[in-house]
């Protein structure tokens, strides 16, 4: 279960979610109404702006885009990941993920959110103290995400 402000989201969807937005040309800086830094920047898919806090708790309804579903083999390599809502995240997951890995529909949403990622990738910010893209061995529990 995600829910908003972090409550829910766990330590890994935290970390995958802060890496999207440091490494996501989109996502700029700023600072939350009540003072805190946050980083907001837009969905990969219709580009509504999100906001994720510095230790990566999204503050709206972001979620992790994986751009090859896991269920064709998909992996947690920044290149394959992105920040979307989670609307447009369960709609493309709903709509393809059970197409055959060579159904074109699939294979065009595919090149495209690629295509916009690269487009998108960027070093992360030096300012930025990111963890570790990958949990040390036997800390942290995948939940599904």
């Amino acid at each position: 279960m995600r829910t908003r402000g972090g409550r829910g989201s766990s330590r890994r969807t935290q970390r995958l979610l802060l890496w999207c937005a440091a490494t996501d040309r989109t996502f700029e800086r700023a600072v939350a109404a009540d003072g805190r830094p946050v980083l907001t920047g837009k969905c990969i898919h219709c580009n509504t702006r999100h906001t994720i806090t510095e230790d990566g708790a999204p503050l709206t309804s972001a979620s992790i885009e994986h751009i090859v579903p896991r269920a064709h083999g998909g992996t947690d390599a920044i290149a394959n990941l992105a920040i979307a809502c989670n609307r447009c995240n369960y709609g493309k997951g709903h709509r393809l993920d059970d197409r055959p890995w060579h159904d074109p529909t699939l294979q065009k949403v595919i090149a495209t959110l690629q295509e916009r990622r690269a487009a998108r990738m960027r070093p992360p910010p030096e300012w930025l103290d990111l963890p570790p893209l990958a949990p040390a061995e036997g800390r942290e529990a995948d939940d599904g995400a």
